[in-house]
């Protein structure tokens, strides 16, 4: 019987997983999930398991924030006697993070089948460590589970076999689909005192955004200035890290709410119920399409093209009249647009693919 190792080491790995995690255990396929800890928060991370109902974790590696080096380094570290005690036959892996390259980097080294869920997206900027992480993963990976044929493009562009690629959606899609019904029970409009399509969700946490204190202060600016324009209220769940510098850089957030990082849950449900999403994250770029929000990324490039192509999306810079000038775009179109990431049955593709393949 062939045993699966699932490795991942922040929530959106957690939710994207999810789905695989579930399809693994409803064919009765030996599997066991090690979490690095990249992004540990102890009661945010019991609350994801639960809410997404997942076996907990058997190997926790505590590796907690730092640099590239030192992240990517520890992980390696930890994770290959626990690879080398198990004898897993198949790692997974997903996404673009220093736990995805580690963990796929630890087994390919010990002649262990790699898989690699979500391959081929490329920001084409490789100036964001996470483009490093892709292009690294991808090209020791035997198995490549694209979400869209432009994603399958990029990698045949780039020398990988053909049998290797296999699209099959976006699993984000069937994370969403099987846990939308439960996020509509949540009480989070009410507990935020806002009402649907009543105010505006923001999200910031990329390094190039957060780390450059200026143009943090720009954006938290910026966002400020529009939420005020349209009087609307800017809901920011935040890191008490970010928080923290906010106060430091004495930023006006007259209109926006700060609020403590929330479960899975309680923020699909903020987000479908926004009138618009200002935010440097991937996943919510491709949640905020699937849900017919639309999106203002404030990069200047995406890994989520698809988002722009069917008019999800937008890229813009971070000065408060682009914001204002995109949104009011946006605002004036109450336009409706295709979701590209599939149909919700990724995850049975990819794990009925990774059995066929061994």
């Amino acid at each position: 019987m062939q045993k699966i190792c699932i490795t991942l080491g922040t929530r959106p790995e957690i939710i994207k997983l999810s789905p695989v995690i579930r399809e693994f255990s409803r064919k009765e396929i030996d599997f066991f999930i090690v979490h690095s800890g990249q992004h540990y928060s102890a009661n945010l991370d019991s609350l994801f398991f639960e809410e997404l109902n997942l076996p907990k974790p058997k190997y926790n590696l505590q590796v907690g924030s730092g640099t590239h080096s030192y992240q990517t380094s520890n992980i390696l570290s930890k994770i290959e006697p626990i690879l080398i005690d198990e004898k897993p036959d198949v790692m997974v892996v997903q996404g673009d993070t220093n736990t995805v390259l580690s963990g796929a980097l630890a087994a390919s080294k010990l002649n262990i089948n790699v898989s690699h869920v979500e391959a081929g997206l490329r920001s084409f900027d490789r100036k964001m460590p996470e483009e490093i992480n892709r292009i690294l993963t991808d090209h020791i990976s035997d198995i490549l589970f694209c979400p869209t044929e432009d994603s399958k493009i990029n990698v045949l562009k780039e020398g990988i076999d053909q049998h290797k690629i296999f699209v099959t959606g976006n699993t984000v899609v069937d994370a969403l689909y099987q846990n939308k019904q439960f996020s509509s029970k949540s009480k989070i409009l009410e507990k935020l005192k806002v009402i649907e399509k009543g105010f505006f969700l923001s999200t910031i946490h990329r390094q190039e955004n957060v780390v450059n204190k200026v143009r943090f202060k720009k954006i938290m600016n910026s966002l400020n200035s529009v939420s005020t324009y349209f009087d609307k209220k800017l809901i920011f769940p935040s890191h008490p890290r970010t928080k923290k510098l906010v106060n430091e850089l004495n930023i006006d957030t007259s209109n926006i709410d700060i609020i403590e990082p929330l479960g899975y849950l309680d923020f699909l449900h903020l987000c479908s119920k926004a009138k618009l999403v200002f935010t440097d994250s991937g996943g919510i770029q491709e949640e905020a399409c699937i849900l017919q929000v639309p999106c203002i990324t404030l990069r200047d490039s995406t890994e989520r093209p698809e988002t722009i192509d069917v008019g999800s999306n937008i890229l813009s810079n971070i000065s408060s009249e682009e914001i204002i000038n995109n949104a009011k775009s946006f605002l004036s179109k109450n336009k409706r647009w295709t979701n590209p990431f599939g149909d919700g049955k990724s995850s049975e593709k990819i794990v009925e693919i990774i059995s066929s393949q061994l």
